[in-house]
């Protein structure tokens, strides 16, 4: 917040205490401000990338989009590194991926999210986790070997490992759609009511409490979003916020916090918040802010992260850097370092050159 900057760029909303001293946040986020002992702001991110395709790619996996090499998102490293818990997906994107930014890249679609799909609507279920009426498991059953009686006869002749991957999918729908784990984890409707609405009946909300019911049941990695592109607001962007997006924002992230600490997770389960770059520090002509990825934000907390800290700053305008600057490829090491993967082990790309997992190094002070 910068209460004293030039109206042109503070805009009309007021900063607010938090539990933490000398610590300010939006007055629209009353919840997250009594919650700021919980979790690190850093205000120094910086990067180059101010369109939306190559600065999520750039987020989620922690390198540069190129032309030649579909990146792996970290979800999908982190999947392939470390492996399922269960018969559960490793990766689940609440409601789905848009585009491949979210995906496994050159590792193969079986490290692919499983798309969750929205969940703030009545009696939410995942799709196809029931059998077509009039179809038992037997049947089933007797359909698979008729498969795979026509899979051996033309196996032999594949070379692209189409066969194996195929054989992946099958399988993890069959353990998904066999598991009362996947159901149960899955089944908002055995949350309190009370709960619920605390998290808010929101896309953000339900998809959190989702996530926070996921990570219980032994998913590694769940990235929620509102939609795609949804914070886009190149204009009218103060009533939208103030009425919309952040008390749905405010009441989601609060409420996940809590609800993580009170089951003793928040230690061992890191929390994200995040958007692909800032806005500009200057209110265009709609009343709006435009893409800049120069100076931003970004929440983290738990995973062994303290909180009640704030890394780096930015200048007087909230435009640029000040000191303490923060960039992607450096976070996303961090991440997987904390996962216990080593960041420094290379892949063979899609086009036969080594890939590293992550091009920045661990940042200290987490």
């Amino acid at each position: 917040m910068k209460p004293d900057g030039e109206a042109k760029y503070r805009g009309p909303f007021r900063a607010i205490g938090t539990n933490v001293a000398g610590l300010q946040v939006c007055e629209h986020l009353p919840l997250t401000a009594k919650r700021a002992d919980k979790y690190l702001v850093i205000r120094s991110m910086t990067h180059k990338q101010s369109a939306h395709g190559a600065a999520q790619t750039l987020w989620l996996s922690g390198h540069d989009a190129l032309p030649t090499v579909l990146a792996p998102s970290l979800g999908s490293v982190i999947l392939k590194e470390l492996g399922p818990r269960n018969e559960l997906p490793g990766y689940v994107f609440v409601p789905q991926p848009r585009g491949n930014n979210a995906k496994a890249g050159f590792l193969g679609p079986k490290f692919n999210p499983f798309s969750a799909g929205e969940v703030n609507v009545p009696k939410y279920a995942v799709r196809d986790l029931d059998l077509p009426m009039g179809v038992d498991w037997a049947r089933v059953d007797r359909r698979r070997g008729l498969l795979a009686l026509v899979d051996e006869k033309i196996r032999a002749y594949d070379t692209t490992d189409t066969f194996d991957t195929l054989d992946s999918y099958y399988q993890s729908a069959f353990d998904l759609m066999k598991s009362p784990r996947a159901r149960k984890a899955f089944d908002l409707a055995a949350e309190p009511e009370s709960l619920r609405e605390r998290y808010g009946k929101t896309s953000m909300g339900q998809g959190c409490l989702l996530a926070r019911r996921l990570v219980e049941s032994g998913v590694r990695f769940v990235t929620v979003a509102r939609g795609d592109n949804a914070w886009d607001h190149h204009g009218n962007i103060f009533p939208t916020l103030a009425n919309d997006f952040l008390p749905e924002l405010d009441r989601a992230f609060a409420t996940l916090l809590d609800d993580l600490s009170d089951r003793g997770m928040l230690d061992s389960t890191m929390v994200i918040v995040s958007g692909e770059f800032g806005r500009t520090a200057e209110i265009n002509v709609n009343a709006g802010r435009d893409h800049w990825p120069n100076c931003y934000s970004l929440i983290l907390a738990g995973g062994g992260i303290a909180g009640g800290r704030v890394w780096g700053a930015s200048d007087a305008d909230g435009m640029y850097v000040r000191d303490s600057p923060v960039e992607i490829p450096d976070l996303a090491a961090s991440i997987l370092q904390k996962f216990g993967i080593n960041y420094t082990r290379e892949y063979v790309s899609n086009i036969g050159r080594p890939f590293k997992l992550a091009d920045g190094k661990p940042l200290s002070f987490l």
